[in-house]
């Protein structure tokens, strides 16, 4: 038992390490971020942006898909 909670302590001590270079990684990152001027984080993708004017498009679109649904089930 005594071997178990030895391993447990040294499982814990590194973990704490690895978790204060997983610190040092993340303030890396933020700073070169900074520098290249990207402030997602990552694993994010970019912001798709529509104009009105599209919404518009699909909306219309989808309306008239939908209509033409409608008049095929009466």
């Amino acid at each position: 038992m005594q071997r178990l909670a030895q391993i447990v302590r040294n499982l814990e001590t590194r973990r704490s390490e690895i978790a204060g270079e997983l610190q040092g990684l993340d303030a890396a990152l933020r700073v070169l971020r900074q520098i290249k001027g990207e402030r997602r984080l990552p694993g994010m993708a970019a912001k798709r942006r529509l104009s009105a004017s599209a919404r518009k498009r699909i909306s219309d679109a989808q309306k008239a898909r939908w209509a033409k649904l409608k008049k095929k089930t009466r």
